[in-house]
């Protein structure tokens, strides 16, 4: 069993409150959820209104499966127009 775990680091600049950054960020945990499968949730800066953390989290059998999948979760969340991505971090568990 593989597990991969991708910690993303955004920042709103659009958002002037939490609740614009909430409508963002679970616009975004939804997209993401429905596209790629995986487990996801905002876990720090809650009440920073234009920052936001994320965790990705996926299990696999393949390891080459996992580095792409986290691979295109992170390339999804660059291309996303409402969130800019400052920084990630991927950390994999065989």
């Amino acid at each position: 069993m593989h597990i991969g775990v991708c910690k993303i680091r955004l920042r709103i600049p659009d958002s002037q409150s939490l609740k614009a950054k909430r409508r963002i960020v679970k616009s975004l945990i939804a997209k993401l959820k429905n596209r790629f499968n995986i487990a996801i949730a905002e876990i720090e800066a809650l009440d920073a209104h234009q920052f936001a953390v994320l965790a990705a989290v996926s299990v696999s059998n393949d390891n080459a499966h996992l580095h792409k999948l986290i691979s295109h979760v992170v390339n999804f969340v660059e291309t996303n127009v409402e969130a800019e991505l400052i920084d990630y971090e991927t950390e994999f568990f065989f």
